[in-house]
């Protein structure tokens, strides 16, 4: 009986919990859509660098950041560098972490494609082709690989009021947003200069963010 009730609390708790929860950054609009296909896109202009000083330093930011710290093999891979004016694209396979506890281990493989055109001094950079592959930590569990689109879509993610995240697929889709959102930082930020020691005043940004 004690047991009981104390699952029953547990759940009690548990629904609080996720009650209070503020998804508002997560729910329509939050994962946008090009043609039906999950698509993310950041714009933004580099006053004062060449076409070719961008690219390459877009191009070091996707290999020692997105590459190197990536799952190695053949899921990652660069498929263009941008050496010659085309744009960069790689694919890229990562653990996406949701907890992380002793005798405990939720994650999943996250995977997209990461493409960066740049054209007179403005960079865009678009991340689609995005799913997961998950199960593979539970013992005797299949894996099973869902996209974007049928798991973190709007249609796949929101209840009809538009009010709540589905729990299945909730943490899929507040993780993916959060995580391109600090590749889009992470690749801005490249164009900052770097400094030697603390900067008591935060400097302006080198880059002109596009809305």
């Amino acid at each position: 009986m004690k047991r009981i009730l104390f699952f029953l609390l547990l759940g009690v708790c548990l629904g609080l919990k996720a009650a209070d929860r503020d998804d508002s950054k997560y729910l329509a609009g939050a994962v946008p859509e090009v043609n039906g296909v999950v698509t993310f896109e950041k714009q933004f202009k580099v006053p004062g660098q060449t076409d070719d000083q961008i690219r390459n330093t877009l191009m070091t930011y996707v290999k020692e950041s997105l590459v190197k710290n990536a799952i190695e093999g053949l899921r990652t891979r660069v498929i263009s560098d941008g050496t010659t004016g085309e744009p960069i694209c790689a694919r890229i396979e990562e653990m996406m972490v949701f907890k992380n506890k002793p005798l405990y281990l939720d994650r999943t493989r996250f995977r997209y494609q990461t493409t960066i055109s740049v054209e007179n001094g403005k960079a865009t950079i678009t991340i689609s082709q995005i799913s997961y592959c998950t199960g593979e930590e539970a013992e005797g569990a299949k894996t099973e690989t869902f996209k974007a689109e049928e798991w973190i879509s709007d249609k796949a993610s929101i209840n009809k009021a538009g009010t709540k995240l589905y729990p299945r697929s909730a943490k899929y889709r507040r993780k993916t947003v959060d995580r391109v959102e600090q590749i889009f930082e992470e690749a801005m930020a490249s164009f900052e200069p770097k400094a030697e020691k603390p900067v008591e005043k935060p400097k302006r940004r080198s880059v002109v963010v596009e809305e």
